[in-house]
């Protein structure tokens, strides 16, 4: 079953180390902004998995991301949402990591559950139709 958030209001992600984030929901519009996004376009055709993961990851948060807490400068001044920002943000890896395996995965896990088989009574997907 799929399960359907119909709340459009944005969500605050705790990422930990005092990081919070505020998200618009992750929508189809989202998907497509942040794959249209000029930084993942513009990937060499034989970029690794991981740099493709992680230039994609930046750019759909710079189209979600409309607030946050937690975040400062060098001095600890707060600093407000920027592209730029967000980008130094998540080339820190705990916090990518997390905004990873929170926000980005359940849109792609989503679409790996509608691409594969039904799990049979077993539980395995052996001699699933």
């Amino acid at each position: 079953m799929i399960r359907i958030n119909l709340s459009p209001e944005p969500q605050w992600l705790d990422l930990g180390h005092g990081v919070r984030l505020q998200l618009l929901p992750l929508t189809t519009a989202l998907m497509v902004a942040a794959r249209s996004d000029p930084a993942v376009r513009v990937l060499a055709a034989d970029a690794s998995n991981d740099t493709r993961a992680a230039v994609f990851a930046a750019a759909l948060a710079r189209h979600a991301v409309i607030g946050w807490e937690g975040v400062g400068d060098a001095d600890g001044n707060v600093l407000e949402v920027s592209p730029e920002g967000i980008d130094a943000l998540l080339s820190l890896w705990p916090i990518f990591e997390a905004f990873n395996l929170q926000y980005v995965s359940r849109g792609m896990l989503l679409d790996a559950e509608k691409n594969g088989s039904a799990p049979s009574l077993t539980g395995t997907s052996a001699g699933a139709t």
